[in-house]
């Protein structure tokens, strides 16, 4: 229990905390810096904050940042290496914000399961002190499990239950405002991650709005053909604009919140007036649809974007249309105008971004990177970069004096419809078809690295047992063999003529076994998505669409035997660990335990009503645990070939099974976005990871 036993000690440790927060600057005067670089390297300590009632894990977050590292660099105790060990743990805390906030014991695993490869002195004293913590049950990672810190993202926001189709960030980056299909807009505090109220009223799926710039409204587009306007103070309509004969697409507002510019699939922008409610003139002039409109910061132009293929430039004075900026290829989805007014930043459906002089009206250059149509673009309040959203499920940042790609930033897992950018620079807030917004850190935009280099999809990867070296498969038909020391391709493997669906690795991590479609019957040593390989690395069991499971000698790279039995597609298969026997799933909804001396069929077992998509085995071999369709896992026993009991919780499909070494326990994964972890002894679901989400141990499924 260490300080955590004793209440007592507990509350020194929030006094302290107190105490370090208003004598800070005394710290650093007086010489002691030191003091604070020790105490946010103090798991103890951390956990002391987060559980206090008064200050909990944003606060938490907040003490990194009360010391400005460009001020403590001449200080005498300013060590480089404390600095960037903090500036993790805070980017780790980042990370778990959103889980800490439901689940406070959840620390240690998510600082583990986060920091572990850090070899920074800091970090793994923490690490070796967050290991003994006791004061409740908890899942300790043994390895770095989790979505590591530096790789962009710093929270997500739930609460929409349709996609979100835009995205906007007050001026003073304190909020944001999404519109989803739900028919709501929900403002969210940035600073807590949590929604401060959802705007209901529109009668369709909310495309687009604005924010006015002093924060206190937002101005709604839908597909009900209406424009509303909400008072953010309250969360209360104001008005509706009504006037436009077909959806709204695209909403902006000019910086004295006087006026309101929307863009319509009628082919027409409207021109309001926000003090009556009032249309003041339509702007006529697109022959398609209006996807995208801008105001510069003046408030004398707007830039409408249209399926056309065209921008427009329009004098909000006059109402009439400047001139016509073409140059792309297919639709226009997305602009964004820097704040001087100079410049116009276009996103195409061509996979394109194209930077535009708008005194001249002339193209400056083509921001090429994307592959696939830009959907949203936003630019920093100093103008100098740019952010993009793509059905390429990424965001990039552009540096708009060289006109060149500065990072990308990847998590989304669909196509990123919308962007935006705080005042600051420093955070970008996407929204993707994977329902979350996902905050995003532009200071540094880095990853411990980005193993980048497969043209298409990567589809399966697996680890050598060392963790030095991780194979990757994709629909490039290439597999890559990358260096995780340094981030960098050591070499391709080339062969498949067909996307390269799964991979596999021997235990002593000289080999690597691949499946593509187009080898079937002629393969290379391989193995598919749920293949195996025997712990002494001598043999491969494959499993197939045909039905069956085949053994290949991966010493000579024949084909010892086929295993003949299922009548549905074979989706899983698990090997016990002395090499014996297989255990097969199917979507005949049966698992099969094979013999691989004899290859002959031992037993059949019954029991799932729908596929079976997952199966695992515990180390003695003497039970197989089953994931399906049907929702629910199952525990057999491999002597007598019996259920033992079934595992019921999950409201979807199980599609991952694991179990720990002493086989205690076992974790899903399935589809309702949740892990559970269970006690094979009570079969009773273990609590701790109730709100653990898929995507945050990377096991994610496409439905």
């Amino acid at each position: 229990m260490g300080e955590f036993a004793d209440k007592f000690a507990c509350e020194k440790l929030y006094r302290q905390r107190a105490y370090l927060g208003s004598l800070l600057p005394s710290y650093i005067k007086s010489g002691n810096l030191g003091k604070y670089y020790e105490k946010l390297a103090d798991f103890n300590f951390l956990m002391a904050k987060i559980q206090h009632p008064d200050f909990g894990v944003q606060a938490l977050i907040d003490d990194f940042d009360l010391v400005d590292d460009s001020e403590a660099l001449s200080h005498p105790e300013y060590n480089p290496e404390k600095v960037e060990a903090l500036n993790l743990i805070q980017a780790a805390l980042w990370k778990s914000a959103d889980i800490l906030t439901l689940d406070k014991t959840q620390l240690a695993e998510q600082l583990l399961g986060r920091l572990l490869h850090f070899n920074i002195p800091a970090i793994q004293g923490m690490a070796e002190v967050a290991k003994q913590w006791k004061a409740a049950p908890w899942l300790r990672p043994l390895t770095s499990c989790l979505t590591p810190p530096r790789r962009g993202l710093l929270r997500t926001l739930k609460g929409h239950t349709g996609f979100v189709n835009a995205v906007a960030v007050t001026a003073d980056g304190k909020r944001a405002i999404s519109g989803s299909e739900d028919e709501t807009l929900k403002v969210w505090s940035l600073t807590t991650g949590k929604e401060q109220f959802t705007l209901k009223g529109h009668s369709s799926s909310v495309k687009a709005f604005a924010v006015t710039a002093d924060g206190k409204r937002a101005i709604s587009g839908s597909m009900d053909n209406t424009l509303k306007v909400w008072d953010l103070t309250t969360g209360k309509e104001e008005f509706t604009l009504k006037g436009h004969t077909s959806y709204v697409n695209a909403v902006a507002v000019t910086a004295d919140g006087k006026r309101v510019i929307s863009g319509s699939m009628d082919n027409t922008l409207k021109v309001w007036d926000l003090t009556t409610g009032k249309e003041q003139f339509t702007l006529n002039g697109h022959t398609g649809f209006v996807k995208a409109v801008a105001v510069t910061a003046d408030g004398k132009r707007a830039i409408s974007g249209s399926i056309d293929k065209t921008l427009k430039v329009w004098d909000l004075t006059t109402g009439k249309d400047q001139f016509t900026l073409n140059g792309h290829s297919s639709y226009v989805n997305a602009i964004a105008v820097t704040a001087d007014g100079k410049r116009v930043i276009s996103g195409s459906r061509d996979n394109t971004l194209k930077v535009w002089d708008l005194t001249t009206g002339k193209e400056q250059f083509t921001l090429n990177g994307h592959t696939s149509s830009v959907n949203s673009v936003a630019v920093t309040a100093d103008g100098k970069r740019a952010v993009s959203g793509s059905d390429d499920n990424t965001l990039k940042v552009w540096d708009l004096t060289t006109g060149k790609e500065q990072f990308t930033l990847k998590s989304h897992s669909i196509s990123v419809k919308a962007v935006a950018v705080t005042a600051d620079g420093k955070r970008a807030i996407s929204s993707s078809y994977d329902d979350p917004l996902q905050v995003w850190d532009l200071t540094t935009g880095k990853e411990l690295f980005t193993l980048n280099s497969h043209s298409s999809y990567v589809n399966a990867v697996a680890v050598t047992g060392d963790g030095k070296r991780a194979i990757s498969g994709s629909d490039d038909t290439t597999l890559k063999v990358w260096d995780l020391t340094t981030g960098k391709e050591q070499f391709t493997l080339n062969g498949h003529t067909s996307s390269v669906k799964a991979v596999a690795v021997t235990a002593d991590g000289k080999r690597a076994i691949s499946s593509s479609r187009s080898y079937h019957n002629t393969l290379p040593v391989w193995a598919l998505t749920t293949g195996a390989v025997t712990a002494d690395g001598k043999w491969a069991i494959s499993n197939s669409d045909d039905n069956t499971l085949k053994v290949w000698d991966l010493t000579t790279g024949k084909e010892q035997f086929t295993l003949n039995g299922h009548t549905g597609f074979v989706k899983a298969v698990a090997v016990t660990a002395d090499g014996k026997r297989a255990i097969s799933g199917s979507i005949d909804k049966t698992l099969k335990v094979w013999d691989l001396t004899t290859g002959k069929e031992q037993f059949t077992l019954n029991g799932h009503t729908s596929s079976v998509k997952a199966v695992a085995v515990t180390a003695d071999g003497k039970r197989a645990i089953s994931g399906s369709d049907d929702n629910t896992l199952k525990v057999w026993d491999l002597t007598t070939g019996k259920e033992q009991f079934t595992l019921k919780s999950h409201s979807l499909s199980v599609k991952a099974v694991a179990v720990t070494a002493d086989g205690k326990r076992a974790i899903s994964g399935s589809w309702d976005n949740t892990l559970k972890v269970w006690d094979l002894t009570t079969h009773i679901p273990h609590p701790q990871l109730a709100h653990t989400r898929i995507e945050e141990v990377k096991v994610n499924h496409p439905r």
